[in-house]
């Protein structure tokens, strides 16, 4: 294995697959994966399970702002599969629910979360050798990544993959339901005023929605490749 490390961000749409991706590419290479989203989504369980999001959705920005110090994330790798850790426990299941996916990404804009896990992220790829996804690991988290990818698909193509891995999981959802959360979320990434979800301008654009996981796995193993010769 080359000795060299870079750094690995692959942002993209909800649901577009970036997340498979990037942890078979991580093991693949050797790297530590991150999930940033799952960040995001265990401090949103955290204002879920103490009353800081009504019955509507919206989050009380000042009370997760405030609780932001007690809110402790990392991630534990168990058999092969990594799981997210709040404050000691094991949470990667109920981050997953579409409650949660429901949730989500308002606490995601509010600018003060992003900027505390931003800083965390920055912290976990501070040595390089890390893939990370997300919706800003390009564009703000890692501006100087050695190798950017974004993923886009049809919004149809991501709820249909969403809807299959949660029926998988014994979720309760229906594919209208799964459809309306991804094009909310798709809304609320793009036009949120802090770190929007945007392709960077030296990102690889990669377009999953007609390719198999063997063909997306091989396409970005050769552009890590590419980009570890270029060093």
């Amino acid at each position: 294995m080359d000795t060299k490390k870079i750094t690995i961000a692959i942002d993209g749409y909800s649901s577009s697959g970036k997340s498979s991706m990037a942890k078979r590419l991580a093991a693949t290479i050797g790297y530590r994966y991150i999930d940033s989203g799952a960040m995001y989504r265990a401090v949103t369980l955290y204002a879920m399970r103490n009353g800081m999001i009504d019955d509507s959705g919206n989050p009380d920005t000042k009370k997760i702002i405030a609780a932001l110090p007690d809110i402790n994330i990392d991630f534990a790798v168990s058999d092969g599969i990594q799981n997210t850790i709040l404050n000691g426990e094991n949470v990667e299941k109920e981050i997953r629910q579409m409650a949660v996916s429901n949730n989500v990404s308002p606490v995601a804009a509010i600018p003060e979360v992003r900027h505390a896990l931003v800083a965390k992220q920055q912290a976990f790829g501070a040595e390089k050798g890390i893939v990370m996804d997300g919706r800003d690991i390009g564009t703000t988290v890692f501006p100087d990544a050695e190798l950017k990818i974004f993923v886009r698909a049809s919004a149809e193509t991501r709820a249909q993959r969403r809807f299959k891995e949660l029926i998988e999981k014994g979720s309760q959802a229906s594919y209208e339901e799964v459809l309306a959360n991804v094009v909310h979320r798709d809304h609320i990434d793009e036009t949120r005023s802090e770190s929007p979800l945007r392709q960077a301008s030296d990102a690889i654009l990669l377009d999953n929605s007609n390719m198999t996981i063997e063909e997306q796995n091989g396409w970005i193993l050769d552009k890590y490749n590419e980009a570890i010769s270029k060093l």
